[in-house]
């Protein structure tokens, strides 16, 4: 935590899930302050008053909106970029609504940073950027290739980006979805208990930012080896932990859904680095030449193989369960029952 030592570190959309994570990790550190910026002023109140310190400081403004990103923007020595539309159905009724926040949001987040000389700027990207199918992830991967292009254009703020998939427990992801339909009395809905997906806590997509923050590159784009599970065995995990004896409701695949994710495309398998426990995709940064990119292929063999939910580390049952309890949130459940 040494870089953040007399900082002052500014969350865009800080009032969700991961800006709740990144407080609980900072606020005892040294850090000198940590900016919450987003347009939610219930949810920055109930912030205020849940963690009474003066070290978090609150912004209303919203992305969409570069005087306002401007007007927070004094000070800043480093930013995560966390504000999104994230919800899927939500994306695709409303598709420019997603345009302007992810893609317009994130250019004025960056534009206004450089504009401030900030060192270094995190943004949070999401598996379903890789091979989108739906206007969320078409928003969100149309968000990377901004914050790739952007890093080329300034040699004072770091530009990098962090992809990860669902973070369990996250405001409208599933797991919460199950537990209060367990708690009603009714049935869990399962749309197809094949379908596979990442799992990640909180404090993991905290880890990757971290790393990100720490070993990035301008336009990298760093990725976290997480396993996962199928829709099957985590509902299962939910219903033993909570005890539920009612049958589950098959709902079938929903519009926009993928049967798996992808955090590494076999096209970035061409130019990624494997890191261990993350992969590292490095910026394209030839220069502005066409004929470097559209008139000579690439000769060598990928020597990585495309990272999926599918062949990834595959949880049964006890692991995901073991997972599960790791999660403060399931456990405050538990005890609530």
């Amino acid at each position: 935590m040494g870089f953040f030592t007399d900082k002052t570190l500014m969350i865009t959309g800080g009032t969700g899930s991961f800006g709740n994570a990144v407080l609980k990790r900072f606020l005892d550190t040294d850090i000198k302050e940590i900016r919450i910026f987003s347009r939610d002023e219930k949810k920055q109140d109930d912030m205020r008053k849940l963690y009474n310190n003066t070290k978090i400081k609150f912004y209303i403004g919203d992305v969409r909106d570069i005087r306002s990103v401007q007007d927070a923007m004094h000070g800043v020595d480093f930013i995560f970029s966390a504000a999104a539309l994230k919800q899927v159905p939500s994306c695709e009724f409303f598709p420019m609504e997603a345009v302007r926040t992810n893609i317009i949001g994130t250019d004025n987040v960056l534009t206004a940073a450089i504009q401030a000389d900030v060192q270094k700027v995190i943004c949070l990207s999401t598996d379903k950027a890789a091979y989108p199918i739906n206007a969320m992830g078409i928003s969100k991967a149309m968000m990377e290739r901004v914050f790739v292009a952007k890093s080329r254009t300034t040699d004072v703020t770091t530009i990098c980006g962090t992809r990860y998939g669902n973070v369990m427990c996250s405001r409208g992801s599933v797991i919460p979805l199950f537990i209060d339909q367990i708690k009603s009395g009714k049935p869990i809905t399962v749309t197809d208990p094949e379908m596979t997906r990442f799992l990640m806590s909180l404090d993991e997509a905290v880890d990757l930012v971290m790393f990100a923050f720490e070993n990035a590159k301008p336009g990298d784009i760093m990725v976290q080896k997480a396993p996962a599970c199928t829709i099957g065995v985590l509902a299962q995990a939910v219903r033993e932990l909570f005890h539920d004896t009612n049958e589950i409701h098959y709902i079938g695949t929903r519009h926009g859904e993928k049967k798996y994710e992808t955090l590494l495309t076999r096209e970035e398998c061409m130019h990624a680095f494997d890191l261990g426990n993350f992969y590292r995709v490095p910026a394209d940064n030839r220069d502005l030449n066409y004929e470097q990119y559209y008139e000579k292929g690439q000769v060598e063999k990928a020597k990585l193989e495309e990272f999926t939910s599918d062949n990834t580390t595959i949880l049964n049952v006890e692991q995901v369960k073991e997972k599960l309890l790791s999660l403060e949130y399931v456990r405050n459940e538990l005890e609530n029952m």
